[in-house]
C-alpha cells in the first residue's frame, strides 16, 4: 500500500510517505511554520520516492485533538489533496499516533497520551498496543483538567506528550501507583499516523474528502454541557 501522511496537530509538523511498509518522513519542531512547511515536505517526499500523488491508494491525517489552527491545516490541506487526486482519506487520532511512537521508540504497550490543551487541561487518552504492534483506544479520548484524568486499571503505564511537562505534579499525584515513567518531549508524528493509517484502511475505515474532518475534544464538551 502506498499512503502519504501528515500532522500539524501541535508544535510539530510532519509527513510521512510509506510504501509497502516502507516509510520515509520529513519532521521538524516549528511552531507557527506549519503552513510554510507542509506542501514543501509533502513536495520531497514525493520527489524522493520518485511517485505522484496520484499513485498514492489513500492519504491520512493527525485529525486531533490538538491546536485548533493546526489542525484546520492538516485537514484543509488533505483535502485538497484528496479531491484533487480523488483519493480516500483516514482520520487519525493524535493521541493514538503519539502513543503509537512511544512504543515504536521504547517498546512500552501501555500508553497515558496527554497534549497540553492550555487553560489548565489536557487532551488525554489511554491506549494498549495490540498484537499487530497498534495502539488501540481504552475508553474514550477527552479534554479535562489533569487533576481529573481517569485512573487507568493495574501499573507499569508511561506516559507521553507536553501535557507531562506543563502539569507533571498533578498527573503524578493523580495516577499514583499506576504510572511507571513518563516522556514529555514527545510529538504526534506523521510516520505513526502512517501506520495507523494504514491499518485502517485494512479495516474499511476510510472516507471521501469532505468527511474527513477534525476533532477538537473541547467544542464537544462545550455541546454536551449546553
Amino acid at each position: 500500500m502506498k499512503l502519504l501522511a501528515i500532522d500539524t496537530s501541535t508544535e510539530a509538523c510532519s509527513a510521512a510517505l510509506t510504501i509497502d511498509g516502507e516509510t520515509i518522513e520529513r519532521y521538524r519542531l516549528a511552531p507557527r511554520q506549519h503552513t510554510h512547511l507542509i506542501l514543501p515536505m509533502i513536495d520531497e517526499l514525493l520527489q524522493e520516492s520518485g511517485l505522484h500523488i496520484g499513485a498514492m491508494d489513500a492519504v491520512a491525517f493527525g485529525r486531533g485533538p490538538g491546536a485548533f489552527t493546526g489542525l484546520r491545516i492538516a485537514a484543509g490541506v488533505i483535502q485538497g489533496i484528496a479531491f484533487g487526486a480523488d483519493l480516500p482519506v483516514v482520520a487519525i487520532s493524535s493521541l493514538a499516533a503519539l502513543a503509537q511512537g512511544g512504543f515504536r521508540d521504547t517498546g512500552a504497550t501501555r500508553m497515558l497520551a496527554a497534549i497540553d490543551a492550555r487553560i489548565e487541561e489536557v487532551y488525554w487518552a489511554a491506549f494498549a498496543i495490540d498484537d499487530s504492534g497498534h495502539a488501540c483506544l481504552i475508553g474514550e479520548e477527552l479534554v479535562c483538567s489533569p487533576q481529573q484524568v481517569p485512573i487507568p486499571d493495574g501499573e507499569g503505564w508511561y506516559g507521553v506528550g507536553t501535557g507531562w511537562e506543563a502539569y507533571l505534579s498533578h498527573l503524578q499525584r493523580r495516577l499514583a501507583g499506576a504510572l511507571s515513567t513518563w516522556e514529555a518531549q514527545r510529538y504526534p508524528r506523521a510516520r505513526d499516523v502512517a501506520v495507523l493509517g494504514v491499518a485502517a484502511v485494512g479495516r474499511g475505515e476510510a472516507v471521501s474528502a469532505e468527511n474527513a474532518l477534525p476533532v477538537y475534544l473541547r467544542n464537544e464538551v462545550a455541546v454536551k454541557r449546553s
